[in-house]
This record gives structure tokens, sequence and C-alpha cells, in this order.
């Protein structure tokens, strides 16, 4: 049995549909004009209708003019640069092959980018990530405005693509829409020996060569990264929200079961158009202001993403539904820490899989009233099919129930014995604005930090005064003009090293900064996304070296402490960012920075700060 729901949910969930009346009222309005009875191609043109079957073999045709059958659209983030892409590059000819078995039809409809923050991470093409997301929402709205399609997959998985998927697919919520996984890779380096070399290297204690091996031991085959970042974070969420299948977030690649839920996923993608029997079920009917929600549970129960903080009020948005900082910082209070991933622990996603996985994480939120059960998902109504794991009952797809005990409980642990009473995310804020710190990996010795400020508006300035010595202090890294209007808010994950070595050595280290930290942001404390940003004239443009600066992940508070009057009146003068702007196609992307919104409106330029 479930408990009675949890009031802080409750109240948190009334607030956001109040707060949300009025866009989602909107937005649902446009869901209902945009659906047709039938198919979405009834009544379409001759010419259109040609060219819509010109490629396809005569067997679709006949299924496609017939205007009878369901047909879904593909749109996919494959490429063989990203491991975790790479697995896609058959899924096309094997959903076809399965579509035409069941008596329908499918097409690949479009595809979308897909980058690599790992590889751009410290280099200037890392300024093109955040509003990657948005050019990836654009796509998958371009490749779904032909509008002959009854049901959508998205195949994708990284950290900017799934969230623009989610994006773009939610203007066509009128759909039935399911997202395809590919599975993370198999466990290789340990998360812990490949962080070890990192600092070393930061140290010069070992050279590229030793660098490189063991970064290769740690990424080495198709799939996701292991490591609990934004990308895995991205799968927890969709099944979590009830937009995958069950289990089949860190399925491996190449496996029996992995392409059986991939079927699967097309089987119920069918199911849902509502035309062969099934209940319709669009994709607007899954996101609901109880399903977001659910969505920042799984964040904080599981120690997720801090890019998420942005994210998911973007993804929010593109469905009407408004969340803020204060959603999450209240639900953070009672949503226990139920998993320890790297880099909140020693284990990957694949030992999490193995635990129990996200079966057991949901039987354990939803026996303690900590989800919504009343949700719609692909797979129909409430969460209960969400506590099942698949499983091949002689080579069939089959779906059991998960065990009632954790495997591990270094890894997965019950409601009754979390890690961690809160889900580890706070809000800070005082006379530096408003930003967000993930705890749930920071020791409890280093939640609080007082120590004069280090100010840089590069992150390669810091680097420099690490590896000239001159950091061998207490201090707070001020890293500013790094938000989404300056530079695109890149990850400043090449500062996690060095500072962690800092704070090794005994030191009281922190960062605020503008800008983000990579989703794997680890023991160090970092406040981050501080709003307003530098450019906006943010309270962050005015601190000074050696100015106190107070960080306090227990209190919320994050303050510099000079008095009022003296800090205000200090002159902006704002640095030379036309750097910025130039190079590595950066060019291209003026437009977004210039129009993007807050990190706590989502950073984007395609919804606003509008509420």
């Amino acid at each position: 049995m479930n408990a009675p729901l949890h009031p802080t949910l409750e109240r948190v969930t009334q607030r956001i549909i109040a707060r949300s009346a009025g866009p989602r009222g909107q937005y649902l309005h446009t869901v209902e004009t945009s659906a047709k009875a039938g198919t979405q191609r009834a009544g379409m043109g001759c010419a259109n209708m040609a060219h819509t079957t010109a490629a396809l073999p005569a067997s679709d045709k006949l299924r496609i003019h017939a205007e009878k059958a369901p047909h879904l659209g593909v749109v996919t983030a494959y490429n063989d640069m990203l491991s975790a892409h790479q697995p896609y590059e058959h899924y096309p000819e094997l959903l076809r092959a399965h579509a035409r078995s069941l008596g329908f039809s499918a097409q690949v409809a479009g595809g979308v980018p897909a980058m690599c923050d790992g590889v751009t991470q410290g280099a200037a093409g890392m300024e093109l990530s955040l509003f990657s997301r948005d050019v990836i929402a654009l796509s998958t709205a371009v490749a779904l405005s032909h509008n002959v399609f009854d049901a959508a997959l998205m195949l994708g998985i990284c950290d900017k693509i799934v969230p623009g998927l989610f994006m773009g697919a939610l203007q066509f919520g009128h759909l039935s829409t399911v997202f395809v996984p590919a599975g993370p890779m198999t466990t290789g380096l340990s998360n812990d020996a490949k962080a070890k070399v990192r600092q070393q290297y930061a140290q010069g204690l070992v050279g590229r060569d030793a660098l490189l091996e063991s970064e290769a031991q740690a990424y080495h085959s198709p799939g996701t990264c292991t490591f609990y970042g934004t990308a895995n974070s991205n799968q927890m969420l969709m099944e979590i929200m009830g937009l995958h299948l069950p289990g089949a977030s860190f399925v491996n690649p190449g496996t029996e079961l992995r392409e059986a839920l991939t079927k699967a996923a097309m089987d119920r993608a069918f199911a849902n158009t509502g035309r062969t029997g099934a209940p319709r079920i669009r994709l607007a009917d899954i996101v609901t202001e109880k399903t977001i929600v659910n969505g920042i549970v799984g964040l904080l129960a599981t120690g997720g993403s801090t890019n998420h903080t942005i994210h998911l009020i973007a993804m929010a948005r593109a469905a009407g539904i408004v969340i803020d900082w204060d959603d999450f910082a209240e639900l953070s209070h009672v949503i226990p820490l139920l998993a320890r991933v790297y880099p909140n622990g020693k284990a990957d996603v694949n030992h999490f899989h193995a635990a129990g996985g996200m079966g057991f994480l949901m039987q354990e939120l939803l026996e303690a009233g900590l989800l919504h059960a009343d949700v719609k998902t692909v797979m129909g109504e409430g969460l209960a099919a969400y506590t099942q794991e698949p499983w091949l009952d002689n080579g069939a797809l089959a779906w059991r129930p998960v065990p009632k005990t954790s495997a591990d409980t270094s890894v997965l642990r019950p409601v009754s014995e979390p890690f961690s009473a809160d889900g580890g995310l706070r809000l800070l804020q005082g006379n530096l604005g408003r930003s967000v710190v993930k705890v749930s990996a920071v020791a409890p010795e280093h939640r609080v930090v007082r120590a004069p400020a280090v100010v840089v508006s590069d992150q390669q300035d810091l680097l420099a005064l690490f590896n000239a010595g001159q950091l061998e202090k207490d201090l707070i890294a001020v890293v500013r003009y790094q938000g989404p209007r300056a530079n695109g808010m890149p990850e400043l994950h090449k500062l996690t090293p060095p500072l962690a070595v800092l704070q090794d050595k005994g030191f009281k280290v922190a960062l605020v900064t503008d800008g983000r930290m990579s989703g794997a942001s680890g023991k160090v404390p970092a406040a981050i996304h501080l709003s307003p940003e530098a450019l906006a004239d943010g309270p962050i443009a005015r601190v000074m070296d050696g100015d106190m600066i107070t960080l306090d992940c227990e209190r919320g508070v994050l303050e510099v402490e000079v008095d009022a009057a003296t800090f205000a009146a200090r002159a902006v003068v704002h640095p030379d960012l036309s750097h910025n702007a130039h190079g590595t196609g950066r060019d291209l992307f003026g437009l977004f920075r210039a129009h993007a919104s807050t990190a706590e409106s989502g950073a984007s330029p395609l919804f606003g700060d509008r509420p």
C-alpha cells in the first residue's frame, strides 16, 4: 500500500498548478487545436502525400495512402562521435521492420545535433553546449512539422539532447510519444581511480600519457558514460516521469533485452495513438504538474545533476508549467537521498541498476508517499508498472516485480535507511543573489566556508593562478561573466580537480559563479547558476579580490561581507567579452546569448523570463 501523499509534495504541487494556470491553459489549448480526427495525415493533398511517401517501398505507401494505420516518426540524435548515441545507428532499420511486422509504418522524421561536453570541457565549443539544447528543441519541431505522424519515438540520451527533444516534442503534445534510451557502457576503470589520476595530473605528478590511459579505460565502449552526471540523470528523469518503458534506462547496449525494449517502445507508441483499441495517451496527458514534481523528487532522491535546476525548468515551461528554485529547495527538505552513485559515491549506474535500480527506487518513494502515483505514463494509468523490471522469459520480453530489498545498500537504500534525510540540493541566497549548490557529495565539514574572494572573469585565469602556486590559502573562487548572456554558460568542470587538490591540502575552498558546473560536480562546495549574472549587472560584478564571502550550505546563505552602501556604490566596468562571440561557431549564437533568460527561468532564448 502506498502511504498518503506527503503534505509538502501536495503543497508544492498546488502552488505550481496555481502559478502555471495561464501558460498551462494556453499550452493545452494549442494541443487540442493541433489534433485531427483520425490520422494526422487525414485530408492531406495528393502532392503533399506523394512527397511524404516518395522514398518508401510500395507496401508502406499503400498503408500510408490508405490513411487508416498509424504512422510513426523517429527523431534521432545518432552520431558516432558520442559513445552514448553510437548504438542508435541501426535503430531506424530495426524500427521500420518492426512497424511493418505490426502492419504499421515508420519513418525517420529528422535528426538533431548532439555534442559531447566531455570533448568540449574547457574549450571554446563548450560555449555552444547549453544553447545546443534549444537548437535540438527547434530541430525536433522542424522534424515533426510535416504533421503526418500519429506517434513519435525520441532517440537521445546525453546532457542537452534529452531536454531539447523533450522541449521540441511538447510542441506536438497531441502525439503519442515515447523516449527510447540506448543504455550505459559496461563498467570500466573506477570513477574514484579516474578522479585520482586527474588530481595527480593537476599537480604535475603524472604526465599526459598516464592521464589519457586512465580516461580511455573509463570511457571505453559504446554507451552512456557510467558516472551519474546529466546524461544518466536524464534517463532517470524519463523513467520516473513515465516516458520510458519500466526498467529501460540502464540496460546495456547490444543486448537482447535492449533490443526487445526498443521494439516494445514502438509497440507502446502505436498502442497509445488510440487507433489500435487501447486508450489514447498523448504526450501532453503525461507531462503535467504532478509529473514535473515527480521529476524533481527523482533528482533529489538520487543526487542528480545540478544542470537540471536549469533544464527541468525549461522543459516544464515548454508544457506551460512554471517551476523555480524555491520548489526544488522545499522538496529537498523532505526527500531522502537513496542512492550513492559517483560523484556522490564509489558506484556507477551499472551498480545502481544491479542493486535494484529505478524500480526499487520508485517502489520506495511510492510506499512513502513521496511520488504522485495518480499520473498517466506511456504504460497507462499510475506508476504501478514502474515497480517492475524487464527480463527475457524464454526470449520474450516480460516484467516481474522488483525485489523488496536492495541488493547493495552501499549503493541503493530504502526510505527507512537513507544516506541522508534530505535531497542534497540547497538554494543559497543573500546580497549576491540566488544560486543552487549540490551538497550530496560534499562532506559536512566542507559545507560552510568563510574566506576571501579570488575574482576572475575566465576559468583559465584561475587555472593559471593555481599552476603558479598562488592559491595555496583559504579562498572562495569567484568566476564571473560565465552566465548565459555573457558566453553561453559553459560548464566549468575543469576547475574541479585543482579546487579539490586545495581542499585535500586542508584549505577552506569554495566556488561562486554565474556559470555552470558539470553534472558530475563533486566534493568542493559550488554556488552555481548565480542570478542575476554579472553581465546583467548582478551583484557578483561588484565583488573585489579580498572581500570576505560566506557560503553556508546549512543555512542557505551566500553573502559578501561589505557594507551595503559601499557595495552599491562600486562602479561596474564590464570586461571586453568580444572574444566570446567569435570562432568555433560562436558567431552564430549571438541571438541566443542576447535573448537568454535567467538561469532560474531555464536560461533559454525560447521562453524568456515571462511567467
